[in-house]
């Protein structure tokens, strides 16, 4: 694995402007590059969807698949792991996951990710999900913790064909507020692109600059200071589980949310914001429920 498949050419401006010296972060050195493939297929003679290939480059690596929800007993729960306990300056991820011939899975991370103090150059992770055949998967990590003077940039890319639905979500959280930080980091950036049959159906970027911005209250979305966004990909039953979303949101305290239809109905788009990152991720939880119930059947 050589840096240049782990660093993508477009690396924005508002990313790329803290290069520094890349040699001094040793970037692409043994601990810099995380990387992890996996495919993830059904095996009907075992009735369950298994891990059918894996390749993996510390500090990314994952656990073999789980099948323990009674509700969906084919569904294989994995759990992607770090022992590194977070990113570092000069840090190159990527994530490469494939699912096909009616796979059904629900991926997350050990814990939240992460992002130390950072003097030189940045960390970014890319993210890749291919969906095919049929196929399902929910990617649910944990919330990503910029800390103070971090800079990090993430690119997800969702790419499915018309058969299969896929279900992202990302929570950002203002720093480590119990030592004092409230949006002390340099950058976040998070740029997410949904396709279908190879044709881009919606673009979404969050960045986030709170020194540049010169933001003086202590919260960035009014008074609240976590933000999740969930995307939803799929052209199933899309102004169905939209309708059934807003109509959660209508019953849901300590929280502001909201769902939209993405274009040509490809899929639904969801912001949550509020000040528990586990009532949010209770919330994301509550519209998982509300998509299997609407389009797993199709699997079972």
């Amino acid at each position: 694995m050589n840096l240049e498949h782990c660093t993508p050419s477009d690396i924005p401006h508002e990313i790329s402007q803290y290069d520094g010296d890349v040699a001094q972060m040793n970037v692409g050195k043994s601990g810099k590059i995380g990387f992890l493939e996996l495919e993830l297929q059904n095996d009907s003679d075992r009735q369950k969807t298994i891990i059918t290939r894996k390749q993996t480059q510390v500090p990314l690596y994952v656990q073999k698949a789980l099948h323990y929800d009674l509700d969906y007993p084919s569904m294989a729960h994995v759990f992607i792991l770090s022992p590194s306990g977070g990113i570092l300056q000069g840090d190159r991820y990527r994530m490469d996951v494939e699912l096909k011939n009616n796979a059904i899975s629900h991926l997350t991370t050990q814990g939240a990710t992460r992002i130390y103090k950072m003097e030189s150059n940045y960390a970014t992770h890319m993210v890749t999900l291919n969906l095919k055949d049929n196929s399902y998967l929910e990617f649910i990590p944990e919330q990503i913790i910029p800390y103070k003077n971090s800079r990090f940039y993430q690119k997800t890319n969702l790419d499915i064909d018309e058969s299969s639905t896929v279900i992202y979500s990302e929570t950002i959280v203002p720093g480590r507020i119990a030592m004092g930080e409230m949006f002390d980091f340099d950058v976040c950036y998070l740029k997410t692109e949904g396709k279908i049959n190879g044709k881009t159906k919606f673009r979404d970027s969050s960045l986030l600059t709170p020194k540049t911005q010169k933001i003086q209250a202590l919260t960035m979305f009014d008074n609240k200071t976590i933000l999740t966004s969930v995307y939803v990909l799929t052209k199933k039953d899309v102004t169905k589980i939209n309708d059934l979303i807003n109509e959660l949101f209508s019953h849901v305290e300590n929280l502001s949310g909201g769902s939209s239809l993405l274009p040509n109905d490809s899929g639904i788009s969801i912001r949550i914001l509020g000040n528990s990152s586990e009532d949010q991720k209770i919330t994301i939880y509550e519209i998982l429920k509300i998509v299997r119930k609407e389009i797993l059947p199709d699997y079972l």
